[in-house]
């Protein structure tokens, strides 16, 4: 089992191969939909102008997203008696969604990891090869666990978006998850799509 801490390095990306089981330590930032779409909207296509405090957060997440990793996750969040937010559940929620978004948001905030459930496709495998970077893949049906590596909340972006599309920025320890895709462009999604099709195809060919 590999102990990584972020900020990754590139040459740390690099060593991440296909069926590596990973424990992340540091920060990182969860993103679904409404992030991903406002982040390519407004920074990196620009085909809608920043909005109230939209320059500002991009700052901010230039610094957190560089070398580290953003989570798809809508994570269901509480205050504790002092007032501090707390994840009671993150799970992790399916890819596939931001595979037209996700390639252009790894290479221009040089993001190091993806972290979700399902695998994603062609674009993300070539932007983890060009980044580098690497697919994560999370337990599904674990929000509970996980949430046990989420051992604070440093903060929340965009919570205009709802709580679970808002990006919340969190410190985690021993974040358990497995590598799936990797910037050498192995994927264990798409092996799998393969066999399984060879497996139907062999079906449908055999008679009745």
């Amino acid at each position: 089992m590999r102990e990584i801490t972020m900020p990754i390095s590139d040459d740390v990306i690099r060593s991440l191969k296909v069926g590596e089981p990973v424990l992340l330590t540091g920060v990182m930032v969860t993103g679904r939909d409404a992030a991903h779409k406002w982040m390519i909207e407004t920074f990196i296509k620009k085909t809608r102008p920043p909005q109230g405090d939209d320059e500002k957060v991009y700052q901010e997440l230039k610094k957190l997203l560089n070398g580290s990793v953003i989570y798809h996750c809508g994570p269901v969040v509480a205050k504790d008696e002092n007032g501090e937010y707390k994840f009671l559940a993150a799970g992790p929620t399916t890819s596939i969604r931001e595979e037209p978004y996700q390639a252009d948001v790894m290479k221009h905030f040089n993001v190091k990891g993806v972290i979700g459930k399902g695998g994603m496709g062609a674009k993300t495998l070539k932007g983890c090869q060009e980044t580098p970077g690497v697919y994560f893949h999370a337990i599904g049906g674990a929000a509970s666990f996980i949430a046990q590596s989420v051992k604070k909340v440093l903060g929340v972006y965009k919570l205009e978006f709802g709580t679970p599309e808002a990006m919340w920025v969190i410190e985690v320890k021993d974040f358990p998850v497995v590598v799936t895709m990797d910037a050498h462009g192995g994927s264990q999604h798409a092996v799998i799509d393969s066999s399984s099709q060879e497996v139907l195809d062999k079906l449908l060919r055999e008679p009745y």
